[in-house]
């Protein structure tokens, strides 16, 4: 007896092989197929995926064959030389470099199997899916990450009318240049001066996450008295607010016993630590990036000097800036649809 459905049996390589001949030696017979099968009944966009073909170049070859009929659907003359390297070659290289490794043309050239292909062809093809940047490193985060978020945003919410909360963090400033990669004229090599030893400041800084309001304050050391005496100064901004919320991660002088007593002594104002390892849920490591992306590749004379940069750049920064890099929305924080439409 007849079995009632046969299906093929392919695997990841033939069907590789087949949608490469398709793409290649029988794409003449692929455009006749696209016309039967919309003729069928079956939109651009499914002959597409079936097919592997983008939905504009379905459309293309239906609409060259109701035109000039069968005589449009082969290739029309064409000046130059062929493209070197298939169709799939592309979809190739973007598979392999989904996964994280250094990878450069000569290797990417070795995982293809040396195809007969020069090293600055792969580069062509490679630069047409892909760019070439250093990686993100990210925080590890911990098992009760959600909870301890869900439990952020229950005592923000539950805060009385009036209050205001922010989000803190701290950074440091090195008079040591952060080098970042950058266009330069060709056939040269920007040189940045080194100061020989490094001298390094901390910034304290935090946003008011509705107005987007900034307060910072740079310091030599950062230690749990001048982190006190930052808390103070977002106490005197708010004069009238009955509680103001701080959220900050889990640095040592957040919960010092300096810190403690302070806190008991000014009960106006709320300390709230975040889950441990998950610096991407505060707001202000976006401000700190774009900050350090400002001041890279200069080299100024002293520390004075560098401090100025770090003061210049928060001061021509309007509120609305601030709400923009730092997308408080984002994090895992806040209550749903806090404080106002961002």
């Amino acid at each position: 007896m007849r079995p009632a459905h046969i299906y093929a049996n392919l695997s990841d390589e033939q069907h590789t092989d087949l949608v490469t001949a398709l793409h290649q030696q029988w794409r003449v017979a692929a455009r006749a197929v696209m016309v039967l099968l919309s003729a069928g009944g079956m939109s651009a966009a499914e002959i597409a995926d079936v097919l592997h073909f983008h939905p504009r170049t379905v459309r293309r070859w239906i609409a060259r064959h109701d035109l000039h009929g069968l005589d449009g659907l082969p290739d029309r003359p064409r000046s130059g030389r062929p493209r070197l390297g298939s169709p799939g070659l592309g979809n190739r290289i973007r598979r392999l470099l989904c996964t994280p490794k250094a990878w450069t043309t000569a290797r990417i050239w070795r995982a293809l199997g040396r195809p007969n292909l020069s090293l600055r062809t792969i580069y062509r093809r490679t630069r047409e899916h892909a760019r070439w940047s250093r990686p993100r490193l990210i925080a590890k985060s911990v098992p009760e990450h959600d909870q301890i978020c869900a439990a952020i945003r229950d005592q923000i919410a539950a805060l009385p009318t009036g209050s205001v909360v922010l989000a803190e963090d701290e950074t440091h400033l090195d008079l040591l240049a952060r080098v970042r990669a950058c266009w330069m004229p060709e056939g040269v090599r920007h040189q940045v001066m080194t100061p020989g030893k490094n001298v390094r400041r901390t910034i304290h800084g935090a946003v008011n996450l509705i107005t987007g309001t900034w307060h910072h304050h740079i310091s030599i050391k950062n230690v749990s008295v001048v982190f006190c005496y930052f808390l103070d100064l977002l106490l005197t901004a708010y004069p009238d607010a009955p509680i103001v919320a701080v959220i900050c991660d889990n640095g040592t002088t957040h919960h010092s016993g300096i810190t403690q007593r302070w806190l008991a002594e000014h009960p106006r104002l709320l300390l709230i630590e975040g889950a441990r390892y998950s610096p991407q849920d505060n707001p202000v490591e976006r401000i700190w990036a774009v900050l350090k992306q400002h001041i890279a590749n200069t080299a100024p004379a002293t520390i004075t000097d560098r401090v100025r940069q770090a003061h210049a750049f928060f001061r021509n920064r309007t509120s609305d800036q601030n709400l923009t890099t730092a997308a408080p929305w984002t994090s895992p924080w806040l209550p749903e649809r806090y404080g106002q439409n961002y």
